[in-house]
């Protein structure tokens, strides 16, 4: 048997102990947190979404410029896979309309109880309140409640998560460990944007809008989105925050059903005596946080609304911090890395998760790609020098 360690108990860390464990090694599984899966758990609050049901052609566009990395990872355990896992581990699910596949309870804390107790009983040793402190030649170094500690494994999977939610475990002081030029900077993504609103829009504070497109760059969204008093948010937004964060102006189609032609002909119809709120509902179906929207950005109105109907552009003054993203970019570069995730200059190294350089919007992208990772990670690490035979 061999000494694996696993750093970081997330989706990724934890599919990488699992796979280690499955292979024959005893697997330490060090977690910097009193508890385990704290980003996984707080994803399910809003209901878990664990992947989505797609073309895998489609699927893997979704990843960017790191699809080409990524793709024989998630072609090994893709969204079919996803599903199949969680169905092993007593998650009935289902598909939405949109293809996010869901666990029939939403949340998130069954099927890590689950997980867990499978661990648990391939022998996996959980030691949370371990925090990494880098390298002393071969020895890991542990800052631990019963003081220092060091450990001499013979392989090690690196899972610390991104630069988001540091209170949650993901505060990307792992980066610090690493060679600098390894590390490509930390940005925000899927994240919220600021807007300095007027008084007016305090009242669709909370509010989702529905029914139109976002445009930024090359990007497009038909998501919603919500009006919060910090700004905008929500995962319509996020489907173009890449294009916005690298300086891709935002533009709103209000009507995103009706051509050009067909919204100047809705609004050549006479006014009479309707208000102008009343004529857009009337005549575009313009709902309240609609209107509010287009009053916001687009006041005082022109006599021809067509164009900004069609494209309003939207002012905001950049994006929220990035400890408040959902996820980030960033992070440990793929040309680091050997095609099992290995570190180049140290063997026996592997990373998976987050901390690769890689982002997606949210819709079942980001937990699949983790996943993904951390089983390519942890079947690599097990067969590293032959040390154990791969499934």
């Amino acid at each position: 048997m061999k000494n694996a360690l696993v750093i970081g108990a997330g989706p990724a860390g934890l599919m990488a102990a699992e796979e280690l464990a499955l292979a024959g090694h005893g697997v330490i599984l060090a977690e910097a947190k009193p508890s385990v899966g704290r980003k996984f758990l707080m994803a399910g609050k809003s209901g878990l979404n664990l992947t989505k049901s797609e073309d895998f052609k489609v699927f893997l566009k979704a990843y960017g410029n790191a699809s080409a990395a990524l793709h024989p990872m998630l072609d090994a355990f893709g969204p079919d896979s996803v599903q199949e896992w969680a169905q092993n581990l007593g998650q009935e699910l289902f598909t939405g309309s949109t293809g996010r596949v869901f666990p029939k309870v939403m949340k998130a804390s069954p099927l890590l109880r689950n997980w867990l107790k499978k661990l648990d009983k391939l022998g996996v040793e959980i030691k949370p309140r371990w925090r990494w402190i880098g390298w002393d030649g071969n020895e890991v170094l542990f800052e631990t409640p019963n003081g220092p500690q060091r450990l001499t494994p013979d392989v090690t999977v690196l899972a610390c998560g991104g630069a988001s939610w540091a209170r949650l475990g993901s505060d990307g002081v792992w980066s610090k460990h690493l060679k600098k030029k390894d590390i490509s900077p930390f940005k925000p993504a899927n994240m919220g944007f600021l807007v300095e609103w007027s008084d007016h829009m305090k009242r669709h504070f909370g509010n989702p809008v529905k029914g139109v497109e976002l445009r930024a760059g090359n990007l497009r969204s038909r998501g919603e989105f919500i009006i919060s008093d910090k700004g905008l948010e929500g995962g319509g937004l996020y489907e173009v925050s890449q294009a916005m964060r690298e300086g891709s102006p935002l533009f709103l189609d209000l009507a995103p059903d009706l051509n050009e032609g067909q919204v100047r002909a809705r609004l050549s119809r006479p006014k009479g005596k309707l208000s102008i709120s009343n004529y857009l509902r009337k005549s575009l179906k313009l709902d309240p946080a609609k209107q509010a929207l287009l009053m916001e950005f687009a006041h005082p109105l022109p006599e021809d609304l067509t164009p900004l109907i069609k494209a309003l552009p939207v002012r905001h003054q950049g994006a929220r911090p990035l400890d408040e993203a959902i996820s980030t970019a960033g992070g440990l570069r793929f040309d680091a890395l050997d095609e099992g995730l290995m570190l180049r200059d140290r063997p026996g190294t592997f990373a998976a998760g987050e901390m690769l350089d890689w982002e997606a919007p949210t819709g079942g992208y980001l937990i699949t790609a983790c996943l993904a990772t951390g089983r390519w990670a942890g079947r690599a690490a097990a067969s590293y020098q032959g040390s154990a035979t791969v499934r």
